[in-house]
């Protein structure tokens, strides 16, 4: 058996194991790897009643996936320089009331009441764009802005107020013009083409079905998690998390979203927030992505950024469906199937005259530091330093500056000094000095 076929082999078991342990009416999910759908799989019935068949090609509500979209909506008009993460939300929308920013409400840090005041959840009935605002003078404000992670729809509802105010009044055009259309997913939106799955109540204590309602998408508020997807677009769409797009957003804002700004689980630091952005450790993996729930729908994604490797679930029933961990399981048998083979090694025409002689070992009191070129960048390494926090890559910024533009001390500035002759004689890494030969602080190493 070759390893192509365990991997499906064992993809297919996962996948129906929790089908049918779950007791999903149908399961949609897919695995993707580089940009493409390497596995899918469609069970159960996307209509009981009709005795309808689940395909990959039916949508299903995606609940709070949608947050993904607002909040790269958002960071669309943060480069466009129209908002800036540190504004009070307050700044575009007046009617919100002051404290938290632009970036509390991406990270779940508002402090804001988890859902829009009023019985949304029992009369099903979601509040309209002035309903929404007028109701914010009875939100509460649960936690101080920054005090901790605290999941908020409401708060979601107001970026999406922002992405609205800021793009001509009307979110859902935003998306599609601004991330739908663009990234070709036909197949994602508030009223999308294409067969569609029916959303069940399945009971706990029978195997009765009853179908849910649906709920109607009303303006901003339906930022907080109204969209409909298929599998291939959602695999499409974390995709772009990974790589970015060219005109839609540079891959530089998402590595940005997928760093950490709070904890969710303070215990064991398995599940983080970033900006819009879920982050799930699994092992030394970290993946990004989000889960999402809607009367009688379940969804998540996941994908680990770095190898573009990640799975897309979604399912037709409100309660008792894990699909968030279905989604990492699914991810995780690619990893253990499959390793990557190396991209081959070229050589190239070696550093730039002025670089050469920066290359070699440094010294920063008693720690060795090797600067190399590679890759058309240099590269600084902290010796024997902790994995994953020992590398910093460089660009250069002006003659003998160079800007770390990736890994440790992200930010920072190195600056060459050189003798009369032009050689370099020392380094400066965030004003520490590195020399050619270990010395103590406020000595120089040719002493």
């Amino acid at each position: 058996m070759s390893p192509s076929d365990r991997l499906v082999e064992r993809l297919d078991r996962i996948a129906a194991t929790a089908q049918a342990e779950q007791r999903m009416p149908s399961l949609c999910a897919a695995v993707f790897r580089d940009g493409e759908v390497v596995w899918r799989s469609a069970l159960g019935s996307a209509d009981v009643a009709r005795s309808e068949p689940a395909t990959p090609q039916h949508v299903y509500r995606i609940g709070s996936i949608t947050k993904t979209f607002t909040a790269v909506a958002i960071l669309q008009l943060r480069d466009a320089m129209v908002v800036d993460l540190d504004d009070p939300l307050r700044t575009h929308v007046p009617e919100i009331p002051s404290g938290a920013t632009v970036r509390d409400a991406l990270s779940h840090l508002s402090g804001f009441q988890r859902e829009p005041p009023g019985d949304i959840w029992e009369t099903l009935e979601p509040p309209t764009r002035e309903e929404l605002l007028a109701g914010l003078e009875d939100a509460e404000r649960v936690l101080r802005p920054g005090e901790s992670w605290h999941y908020s729809n409401l708060a979601f509802g107001l970026l999406g107020e922002i992405v609205a105010r800021r793009s001509d009044g009307d979110y859902e055009a935003a998306l599609r013009t601004r991330l739908l259309e663009p990234l070709d997913l036909g197949r994602t939106g508030f009223d999308p083409p294409g067969p569609r799955a029916t959303g069940y109540f399945v009971d706990p204590y029978s195997d009765r079905v009853t179908v849910e309602a649906e709920l109607p998408a009303r303006g901003p508020i339906a930022a907080m998690g109204w969209l409909w997807s298929t599998v291939d677009d959602l695999a499409r769409w974390a995709d772009f998390l990974a790589t970015g797009r060219d005109g839609v957003l540079a891959v530089e804002t998402l590595d940005e979203m997928a760093r950490t700004q709070s904890m969710v689980d303070q215990a064991k630091w398995s599940l983080g927030w970033g900006l819009g952005l879920g982050l799930y450790r699994r092992g030394e993996r970290v993946y990004v992505g989000h889960d999402g729930a809607m009367p009688g729908f379940l969804a998540a994604f996941c994908v680990h950024r770095p190898e573009r490797t990640g799975a897309a679930v979604l399912c037709n029933t409100g309660a008792g469906a894990r699909p968030e961990q279905l989604a990492l399981d699914l991810a995780e048998a690619v990893f253990e199937e499959i390793e990557r083979t190396p991209g081959l090694w070229r050589p190239d025409e070696g550093p730039p005259a002025d670089v050469e002689p920066l290359l070699g070992r440094w010294w920063s009191e008693g720690n060795e530091l090797v600067l190399a070129w590679q890759s058309d960048r240099l590269r600084l390494e902290l010796v024997d330093g902790p994995t994953g926090r020992n590398v910093s890559w460089l660009t250069r910024e002006a003659d003998d500056r160079w800007r770390i533009v990736e890994g440790r001390e992200l930010g920072e500035l190195l600056r060459v000094t050189r003798d009369g002759d032009g050689a370099p004689v020392k380094l400066y890494v965030a004003t520490y000095p590195l020399t050619r030969a270990p010395a103590a602080f406020a000595r120089d190493a040719s002493e």
